[in-house]
């Protein structure tokens, strides 16, 4: 690989990087983010709003058991 293309990708990579930094004041309870105007956002609103992030939901194995205690885990 040659120099200037590497120079390049790591550019370009370095571009695409966003960081989260500071204090974040969150609900102990719903999880919810309060922004810097006093608003209160879900987590997701917050870091999607912020960051090149999406978010795609399911339940883990533990909340699947304790709402779904009916449901049979495959095998």
């Amino acid at each position: 690989m040659d120099r200037e293309r590497l120079i390049q990708e790591l550019q370009d990579a370095a571009g695409k990087v966003k960081v989260l930094s500071g204090l974040l004041s969150i609900c102990a309870s719903c999880k919810r983010i309060r922004d810097e105007q006093g608003r209160w956002q879900t987590l997701e609103v917050y870091i999607r709003d912020r960051s090149t992030v999406d978010f795609s939901h399911a339940l883990c194995s533990e909340c699947i058991k304790r709402l779904y205690p009916e449901h049979k885990p495959y095998s």
